[in-house]
Parts: structure tokens; C-alpha cells; sequence
């Protein structure tokens, strides 16, 4: 990306999207999740039956949730209804999807056939006023005099299109007049990934997100450590078999920052706990600044969690102590995975790998702690093999190799955590469980 820009709430005009809107925000809708193979995009915009003991709305949905490095939710669109599957991004507000078939696309939507697709033109309020939270303001497309939107990611990723309202069918469910981006072009760091879905499910606090359009008051999802499914919770739910959660305040800030995402699900991280050692620094390394750098971000779209560089240098280095002995450290200085992960470890094939016996890494946050062990703290390389060997790489990422101003709480972290984002209360909610045994609970197949 050519800057790290951050999103600015708004949130004056949400009653134009769900005024009219059959879609009822006390509904609740259960959608199981997916995780996908590849490599993926860093999302984070630049600048059933049920258990008899828990209670979900009796107009519960089921669609599919997969994960692996990225989150999708599989759901229709449009009037008759095209099927596509979208990146779940807490990281970011503006849903979109492909419309333009190009070689490297699986998976498009197209509004030539749908009878809903109604494009916002240049001169309708919602353009000019609306899309001013987004990283770049909407322009105006000179070929058609539609509402012109383009946006970067942090993985170099771009996209534009215009903004139009379609309908969204969610399970039995239909919410017509979603606006949402059909995008025509751009560029992608990985087409390979990109291929392998239709678009990306906006799901921060900014007015034009996916939440924020359907006025759902929470959402929770729970990924598994086990395979590649977990389950995605929309709306409100009373779950007697999940343990009480943990909850962080997200912080909010009145005044813009030139770094401060205010739309952003973000928490205070207050130290970092390896073992039961936490690391020597002081409250204001894990605090923003005058900038608005170094806030610390829960993000779906991101698979790894990065710290900023004093704080990142500081867990490696105590990480690196306590496992000496361990595990036998891969040196070769030019490899850095993913450019921004460079503590990496030689494992024999012949070598367990729960990793059962390394220290867990505790993120300590205001009322609420994650705690990341076992397989969680290393992830095998694919395809890179040094003789018998396999090469794993520590989980936690260098920010400043990322080029970003901010902490970053990635996917990977949140496995066999159940996390409830509590929009109404202004909460981040954690719990650890087995979200294969949860989705079970709830009535999905997995």
C-alpha cells in the first residue's frame, strides 16, 4: 500500500439503510464459517438445531464459514440470486464484490442479470455524503456518472467500482437496498487467492459495514484449531454451555488522528506475559500516541498478529530465551517470512508437533486476557523443507517490517476463542473454548 490510512465514523445516515429493511436487527442468524488455503491479503484498510440449554432466535439461518488464512462467509445476492463467498473483515467497512470477469476470477457477480441492482449515481446524497468515512472519498465516474470508489489494502491490494444497493439474502432472510461496492478493476498481490473468492464482508463500526447496514447490536465467531470450519453468530444469543466471557472496553477517540482508526474494533493491549515472565516494558510502549499510532486492532481479516517494533523486539527476544534448548532456531538471516516474521525454527520430521511444552505468549488487555500456545505459536511454512526438516516460523509479526503504525490482533490468535464484538455496549468479549464442539452445539455439521 502506498500509506496506512485509517476510516473516520460516521454514522448520521445509517437509518437510510435499515429503516425499510426486513430484515429485523433482534433477528438472530447462525452462519457456519470456512477458512481458505493460500496466502493471504493483510485486510486492514491502508492510511440448526439447538441445544435445549441455549436460546437463538427461532428464525436462526445457517451459510457457510470457512477459514485457513481467510475467514469466508458463503450467502446470495441479487433477484434471481447469485451465490458468492466473501472474506469476513473486521478490519474493514466497505463490502464489495468482483463484477467484472477477468482470466483470474472464479467467482463474479453479475448485475446485468439481476432485476435488483439499482447503482448510485454522483448526484445522490449518499455519494457525496456517506462515503466520506472510506480511506479515499467516492468520486464521480465520468463514463456514467456513477458514485466512483477505490480502495487499498496493507498487502498493496487495490480495487474500484462503483457503489450500488442490491439485495442480500442471508439464509431465509432477505435485506434489500445493502449498498455495497461492484467493483471493475484492480490490482492484486496474490491472484491466486483472490480467485478463490467473490468479494470481502466489511464488518467494523464505520456506517457503510455490513453489521452497521443490517443493525445487528453484536456478532461472535469461533474458529477452530482443528480444521477448517468455525461458526459465525449474528445478533444476540444465550449460550448456557459458553463459559463467561472476558470483556475489554473498545476505545474511542472524539477528535480525528491522522493514524487512529475510530471505526476500528480497537482495544488497549497493556503487556505481554511469556510464561509467567511479562516483558520489561513500560504502560506507554502498548499506547497510542499523539498520532494516533499504535492503537491495537482485532482484525478477521489479517491471519497473523503483528506488534510494534520495541514491543515485538522485546517478545522475540524473551521468546528466543526461554525456549533455548527447545527448539533449534533456522539461520539463514535473509529469510524473513512474509516479510515481516523473522524468528523461525528448524523441526524434525520425527518431532512432535503440538509444541506442548513452549511458554504461552499472554496478551494482557484491560479487563480481558488472550493467551496464544501450543501449535498457535509456530505455523509451518508451506512447501519449505531445510533436508528432514520443516521449517516453522514464530506467529508474531514485526509491524514496522509491515510499514504500519499499529498493533494487530490477527485470526490465527483467535482460534478456540469464542469472540462476541458488542457494538451496543462498545465491547470486545473473549472466551476460550473448542468452537468444534461449539458449532456442533449450535447445530452445524461440520
Amino acid at each position: 500500500m502506498s500509506s496506512f490510512r485509517f476510516l473516520l465514523h460516521f454514522t448520521f445516515f445509517l437509518f437510510l439503510f435499515h429503516q425499510n429493511s426486513s430484515f429485523p436487527s433482534k433477528q438472530t442468524l447462525l452462519l457456519p464459517l470456512k477458512k481458505t488455503l493460500g496466502h493471504p491479503p493483510l485486510a486492514f484498510p491502508r492510511n440448526s438445531k439447538l441445544s435445549s440449554s441455549s436460546s437463538v432466535a427461532a428464525t436462526t439461518n445457517k451459510l457457510a464459514f470457512h477459514h485457513n488464512v481467510t475467514l469466508t462467509v458463503s450467502l446470495s445476492v441479487g433477484l434471481p440470486p447469485q451465490n458468492v463467498t466473501m472474506v469476513l473483515d473486521t478490519g474493514s467497512e466497505l463490502s464489495w464484490l468482483h463484477c467484472n470477469k477477468t482470466p483470474n476470477l472464479n467467482s463474479i457477480f453479475n448485475p446485468q442479470i439481476s432485476k435488483s441492482y439499482k447503482p448510485l449515481p454522483c448526484a445522490s446524497p449518499v455519494c457525496r455524503t456517506l462515503t466520506r468515512d472510506l480511506p479515499v472519498p467516492a468520486s464521480c465516474d465520468p463514463n456514467n456518472k456513477l458514485c466512483h470508489v477505490a480502495v487499498s489494502y496493507a498487502d498493496a491490494s487495490s480495487i474500484e467500482g462503483n457503489l450500488a444497493y442490491e439485495n442480500f439474502v442471508i439464509g431465509s432472510s432477505n435485506r434489500p437496498g445493502f449498498l455495497f461496492g461492484c467493483m471493475n478493476s484492480g490490482f492484486s498481490s496474490n491472484s491466486d487467492e483472490d480467485s478463490k473468492t467473490t468479494g470481502l464482508m466489511g464488518m467494523n463500526r464505520g456506517s457503510l459495514s455490513f453489521v452497521s447496514q443490517m443493525g445487528f447490536p453484536k456478532f461472535s465467531y469461533c474458529i477452530s484449531g482443528l480444521d477448517s470450519s468455525g461458526v459465525l453468530l449474528l445478533g444476540d444469543a444465550r449460550l448456557s454451555w459458553l463459559k463467561e466471557l472476558n470483556y475489554t472496553p473498545l476505545i474511542q477517540l472524539s477528535d480525528p488522528l491522522p493514524y487512529f482508526d475510530r471505526v476500528a474494533y480497537t482495544i488497549q493491549l497493556e503487556g505481554i506475559k511469556v510464561g509467567n515472565k511479562m516483558l520489561g516494558l513500560p504502560r506507554s510502549a502498548f499506547l497510542p500516541d499523539h498520532t494516533g499510532a499504535g492503537q491495537t486492532m482485532v482484525d478477521s481479516g489479517t491471519q497473523f498478529t503483528f506488534l510494534m517494533g520495541p514491543v515485538y523486539t522485546a517478545l522475540r527476544s524473551e521468546f528466543l530465551q526461554q525456549t533455548r534448548g527447545v527448539l533449534r532456531v533456522y539461520e539463514d538471516p535473509n529469510f524473513v517470512f512474509q516479510g515481516t516474521m523473522d524468528l523461525c525454527y528448524r523441526v524434525s520430521g520425527s518431532s512432535p508437533t503440538s509444541f506442548s511444552n513452549l511458554p504461552r505468549v499472554s496478551l494482557m488487555f484491560q479487563g480481558a486476557e488472550m493467551s496464544v500456545s501450543g501449535q498457535r505459536l509456530l505455523y509451518r511454512v508451506p512447501g519449505m523443507n531445510k533436508g528432514s526438516d520443516s521449517v516453522y516460523c514464530f506467529t508474531f509479526g514485526n509491524s514496522d517490517l509491515l510499514g504500519i503504525e499499529a498493533f494487530v490482533i490477527g485470526h490465527h490468535h483467535q482460534q478456540n476463542v469464542w469472540m462476541e464484538f458488542d457494538l451496543v455496549k462498545s465491547r470486545v468479549g473473549f472466551a476460550e473454548i473448542r468452537c468444534d464442539l461449539a458449532s456442533q452445539r449450535l447445530g452445524i455439521g461440520l
